[in-house]
């Protein structure tokens, strides 16, 4: 017969050893002795056995398939697989295409042979179990080895080399000092208040290799350097555990654990600590204030506008024109090729005007505020979805339920009063009160939910009332800007207005007004038909949504 062999190991560097050459040599001996024809091999060097998705796993069930040989040598079922599971997947996929599977070291799955089958289950469930303990020996092993100060993780942070183990030394961290000259010298800039993408040009410019290799520095390799304390004495370990797939096929996932399961490791520092924290405080300083730092009347819509085509958000920027002067544009992040991931997927989006893009969207909201017919519309649209029940039969249900609480609570105080007079033996009591809680647990329940429904209706109620009375409020008042998206000639706004002010405050009390924009610009929005329209949103917020016509550039 024409015969097939397959050979596995599990780690690199058992396939560095070469220890599948001896599985490959006893193979081929079995398969001379059996007088077969050896027609092809199939090995799987460094795969692990607790997954099917192995080349030469793949390669072997497309042959057999094909009909390329009739019978599969292995040295021992833990080599096909380490799941009993997948041994049973994979023979019974063999045994459909009429290809025998034999091992040398365990009799071939034959199916009327009772014992033959008994004997290489009971070695795939053995093959299961020492792999789940090798696994936890690894564990134990790695976090034995990391409480001793070894450095576990094979790759190492820029401006370090890993040191493998010796017999004498634990692994370790080197400082490689080409790469810490350059991470002293990010920091010393960081620190200095330069920003992290003008330290990524500059070392572009200068022809500094990036980390892995790369020629091009990135904003989020810079940013990884100046968060890591490795620089400062620090690696950790345990940091992170593996989450299982939520569903059937999928990957697992990592997810962080608490800082206090950390393992600590020291390893050489390259900066000191002030240096490492002042770096951390421009950034935290950068992201605290830097909207504050805009021109009083300047990008109104800061950190709100965003690219219908892109979905990113916008970047504000000071542009001169055709003629020599200088405007205010909202321009699309992935602009920027470096910030895009290549020259072809740069946003090819035009620049927005802000000084047109602001007065334009804030005149638009204005008209929509003061219009109380559109705040009403809006407001009885949401109500018609859940019309609210009538007040009065809520309070005369609320009574109701009460009066029947209370006489459940008069009827359990009966029922011990005959227990301490000897009435009743214990077994009835516990019946009895049994039924009185249930009893008492539906109707607060019942009365839960009626007092929701309640104060649901008590809410619309003061919506309605203080609705007419928001419009004249919100005059000289405009709310925050949830965002604001420019595709193309359209502009789409989303406002949610709190109607409801903060617990014992005024109800129709509004933050102090926002600055207006500036009226010396020098570009100004077209006359366009507008529509727009009030959508209702959860809790006591309503968004406005408008679908509004073309801006200028």
């Amino acid at each position: 017969m024409k015969a097939a062999i397959y050979a596995r190991v599990s780690t690199e560097r058992q396939a560095e050893r070469g220890t599948i050459g001896s599985q490959v040599q006893a193979l081929r001996a079995h398969v001379a002795a059996a007088g077969d024809e050896l027609a092809a091999e199939y090995r799987d060097n460094g795969h692990s056995g607790a997954r099917l998705d192995r080349p030469g796993l793949d390669a072997l069930r497309d042959a057999a398939e094909a009909g390329l040989f009739e019978v599969v040598w292995c040295l021992s079922p833990d080599r096909l697989a380490r799941s009993y599971a997948y041994q049973v997947l994979i023979a019974d996929e063999l045994a459909r295409f009429g290809v025998r599977l034999r091992f040398t070291d365990a009799p071939g799955l034959d199916e009327h042979d009772p014992q033959a089958k008994l004997l290489t289950q009971v070695q795939g469930v053995i093959a299961e179990y020492e792999r789940a303990k090798m696994a936890e020996r690894y564990r134990r092993g790695k976090l034995f080895r990391a409480r001793a100060g070894e450095v576990i993780a094979w790759k190492a942070a820029y401006g370090f080399r890993r040191i493998p183990r010796t017999a004498d030394t634990p692994a370790h961290l080197k400082i490689y000092e080409p790469e810490a000259a350059i991470v002293r010298r990010i920091f010393t800039e960081r620190a200095a208040g330069t920003t992290i993408r003008e330290i990524a040009r500059r070392l572009s410019a200068g022809g500094v290799p990036a980390p892995g290799g790369r020629g091009c520095w990135n904003t989020s390799s810079l940013c990884r350097i100046l968060r890591c304390e490795a620089y400062i004495g620090r690696v950790y370990f345990n940091r992170t555990v593996t989450v299982p797939a939520a569903r059937p096929g999928g990957r697992p996932s990592q997810a962080q654990r608490p800082r206090e399961e950390w393992i600590t490791i020291a390893c050489p520092r390259i900066i000191p600590d002030e240096l490492f924290e002042a770096a951390g405080k421009i950034s935290y300083d950068n992201s605290q204030w830097s909207p504050r730092r805009a021109d009083p009347g300047a990008w109104l819509l800061r950190g709100m506008v965003k690219c219908g085509r892109c979905g990113v958000g916008c970047n504000c920027q000071k542009m001169r024109g055709g003629n020599g002067t200088w405007h205010r544009y909202y321009y699309c992040r992935n602009h920027d090729p470096m910030q895009a991931g290549g020259r072809d997927r740069r946003c090819t989006e035009r620049n927005i005007r802000a000084d047109a893009l602001d007065e334009f969207v804030f005149g638009q909201i204005r008209s929509a505020l003061l219009d109380p017919a559109q705040l009403l519309a809006g407001e009885q649209a949401a109500a018609v979805a859940a019309p609210a029940p009538d007040d009065d039969l809520l309070a005369a249900e609320l009574a109701r339920l009460d009066r029947k609480l209370h006489a459940a609570k008069a009827e359990h105080d009966r029922l011990i009063d005959c227990y301490q007079a000897g009435l009743i033996v214990m077994p009835e009591l516990r019946r009895r009160a049994t039924a009185i809680t249930t009893r008492q647990r539906e109707l607060q329940d019942k009365r839960t939910s009626l007092a929701g429904q309640r104060a649901e209706l008590a809410r619309g109620n003061r919506l309605r009332e203080s609705i007419e009375n928001f419009a004249q409020q919100i005059r000289a008042v405009i709310d925050k800007l949830d965002d604001v998206q420019v595709t193309g000639w359209h502009v789409k706004i989303r406002l949610r207005i709190p109607l409801d002010g903060p617990p014992g405050g005024n109800p129709g009390r509004l933050p102090p007004p926002r600055p207006s924009p500036d009226d010396g610009g020098t570009g100004s929005a077209p006359p366009v038909s507008t529509e727009d329209r009030l959508r209702s949103l959860h809790g006591d917020d309503r968004a406005l949504m408008s679908a509004l016509g073309p801006a200028v550039c």
